[in-house]
């Protein structure tokens, strides 16, 4: 079953790169040994998915990704107290696709790959779980899809 993304969701992702809190993104190799990597170009993509665009093509992460699609986000804002662990299945994108994460990404994540030599990766999303601020209480906002 697919995660389900809410317009509050959406904004702290699309706004993550902007607001400097990357997502931190998990792989793990075909060893199992695992690699975390921060993400500026984090973006929704649908709904339901995540996508990022990673300027290197042939680095240790796509490689990762090839061999073993299993993948973690986290996103934190600790101003806002916010927290958002993502789960999901990568996958490189080409075509109309790979154009859409391209124009998504934030400025400065273009300008880093203006010839756009990089790759698109989707995520599929399976789990989402984390905490959205405080209620008029103070009581945690805790969310688990």
């Amino acid at each position: 079953m697919a995660v389900e993304l809410t317009d509050e969701i959406i904004e702290h992702v699309n706004g993550a790169g902007a607001a400097g809190n990357p997502l931190l993104l998990a792989t793990a190799d075909a060893t199992g040994k695992p690699r975390l990597s921060f993400r500026g170009s984090v973006q929704v993509f649908s709904e339901h998915q995540l996508g990022f665009w990673a300027r290197n093509a042939e680095g240790a992460t796509m490689e990762a990704i090839k061999v073993n699609p299993q993948v973690a986000l986290m996103y934190r804002s600790p101003a806002q107290r916010v927290f958002l662990q993502f789960e999901g299945k990568a996958h490189i994108v080409t075509g109309a696709d790979r154009d859409k994460v391209y124009d998504q990404a934030p400025e400065p994540e273009r300008k880093a790959d203006a010839e756009k030599k990089g790759v698109a990766v989707v995520i599929d999303l399976d789990a989402l779980a984390g905490m959205l601020g405080m209620d008029a209480e103070g009581k945690p906002r805790r969310i688990s899809l």
